[in-house]
């Protein structure tokens, strides 16, 4: 497994958010490994593509916010936060409109520039409830 500077591993996933950003999964490697509670385990970029798109088919809003990486070799832990608004049927539920939080952490090993394996853990998944009705001026 060739090693990564932390320069390198920044940059990938720098290369990782603007991916994410346009849709595509071109930072995982040919042969990754995606375990997500969402889609189950994903086995080569073209099962993990094909779950990118049916995620923002359901989610087109999807967001997320990372804070600084924890690096240790080609071990890399993303703590994320994500927003998205529930626009497509999902797991059997039609679509609602209403916006859902997750806070949660990613699990990466990388390897020469992509990403190997990521597994994800997503403990606080939160509806965020709709804005009360404005009142009319009185």
């Amino acid at each position: 497994m060739g090693m990564m500077t932390r320069a390198e591993i920044e940059s990938l996933f720098e290369r990782r958010r603007r991916a994410w950003d346009a849709h595509d999964a071109a930072t995982h490697s040919i042969d990754g490994v995606v375990k997500s509670p969402m889609f189950g385990d994903l086995y080569g970029r073209e099962e993990i593509e094909a779950s990118y798109a049916r995620a923002f088919h359901m989610f087109p809003d999807w967001a997320m916010v990372d804070e600084p990486l924890l690096v240790d070799g080609n071990t890399v832990v993303e703590v994320f936060s994500s927003t998205a608004t529930h626009s497509a049927d999902f797991m059997g539920l039609p679509a609602t409109g209403r916006h859902f939080r997750i806070e949660g952490v990613r699990i990466h090993v990388v390897r020469d520039g992509l990403v190997q394996s990521d597994e994800r853990h997503e403990p606080k998944v939160a509806v965020v409830p709709p804005a009360p009705p404005e009142e009319p001026p009185s």
